[in-house]
């Protein structure tokens, strides 16, 4: 009606959009790099479209597999697609390289041509298509989160290669056999311009590294103490650094959660919320706020209440300091003040089915019914601990 807006206050959507964007993105600048290293390379645009035809639609069998097994596309499924994508264009790779190679080398037409490739490599493209499955499938199986976690991802790589193999050995010979043209022997690769000038210096780089490689060789000793070595700094740098279960991720909002003592009333939780609201309104990074009574991570009752926080665009806060770990930071702080209440304020945690918030959640109970003095003695020193 006229005079009344509206507004979302708790919108998890946005965190999603903007991860799925960046991950598209991230396909599609793989794709192109995809095509432009093919096309460096083979330097004949025929030679380079077919793999290129062939990437999406293994991709889109991808996503029919997926919808199948009753997963979404989510930011793992599409983390697996960007990694993917390297991988399912190797075996169109594979066959175009090996039919322009035969076509090079001994003048073939290219019929001719992709069924002689295609007997040399059927038999590699499916072995290596069952050594990557065999690499990818096993995460499948993990139990707990972790399991959870890396069940989309695995799937997405496995049905992926798996699809890859069957375009590799069925649509990419086709493409072979009718977009490439006839060259006569010899005179597949460029020798003059561009092309030839890279030719050349590939071909020096390659026969340079050839003549390192034997240099080791012949010196094989010293170089494994170096390889050594440098296992034994992988290993130290293992050890040290901080491990992690999940990071933590700014997803544009907080959570707030309100609890007061047993028996507390609604106006005491009301007056509480309000100092609440009246802080984080105050806040230059805080768009909006809604509070819902009643209930609240700790349990439901009128001494309890949640709050929805959310958060102004990414862009809108640039800096450590206006991270929402931080204003949640902040918050506990400014907040620990109010004597009425235990508040907490969290970020979500990066994989909403794993909790409410980072970090976990300890209950402790005295089940030998020792008394109150014996419990809090026991919370201390769970704390020192």
């Amino acid at each position: 009606p006229q005079g009344m807006s509206w507004t979302i206050p708790y919108d998890s959507s946005r965190f999603v959009k903007i991860s799925i964007g960046k991950v598209v993105e991230t396909l599609v600048e793989a794709v192109v790099l995809v095509f432009l290293v093919m096309f460096l390379f083979l330097q004949n645009w025929r030679y380079t479209v077919i793999p290129t035809i062939v990437v999406p639609i293994a991709l889109l069998g991808t996503f029919a597999a997926l919808l199948a097994m009753g997963f979404s596309i989510n930011v793992l499924t599409m983390f697996g697609m960007v990694l993917v994508i390297g991988i399912v264009v190797d075996d169109a790779i594979v066959v175009v390289e090996n039919v322009e190679r035969i076509m090079n080398e001994e003048g073939l037409p290219p019929l001719e041509a992709t069924r002689k490739a295609m007997g040399q490599i059927s038999g590699a493209v499916i072995g290596i298509t069952v050594v990557l499955i065999s690499v990818f499938l096993p995460l499948a199986f993990f139990a707990g989160s972790v399991g959870n976690i890396y069940r989309q991802f695995s799937a997405v790589m496995a049905v992926s290669i798996a699809f890859s193999a069957f375009m590799a050995l069925s649509l990419t010979p086709a493409l072979c056999a009718t977009l490439l043209k006839p060259v006569e022997a010899g005179h597949g690769h460029a020798k003059k311009g561009f092309f030839g000038g890279f030719n050349r210096g590939f071909a020096r780089s390659a026969k340079g590294y050839e003549g390192w490689v034997a240099k080791l060789l012949r010196r094989s000793g010293r170089m494994m103490v170096i390889y050594v070595a440098l296992i034994a700094a992988v290993g130290v740098l293992y050890m040290r650094l901080p491990t992690s279960f999940l990071p933590n991720e700014d997803q544009g909002n907080l959570l707030v959660n309100i609890q007061l003592p047993p028996g507390a009333t609604l106006e005491r939780t009301q007056a509480v919320v309000e100092k609440v609201e009246g802080f984080m309104l105050q806040q230059p990074e805080v768009s909006n706020m809604v509070a819902v009574m009643g209930f609240s991570f700790s349990g439901q009752g009128q001494n309890a209440g949640l709050a929805f926080v959310t958060l102004k665009d990414w862009s809108e806060r640039a800096g450590a300091e206006h991270t929402a770990e931080a204003i949640a930071g902040r918050a506990m702080g400014a907040l620990s003040g109010v004597r009425d209440a235990f508040i907490f304020a969290l970020s979500p945690p990066a994989i909403p089915e794993l909790g409410v918030s980072s970090g976990f959640t300890f209950r402790l109970q005295d089940r030998g019914g020792n008394g109150h003095d014996a419990l809090v003695a026991a919370r201390n020193q769970m704390l020192g601990m």
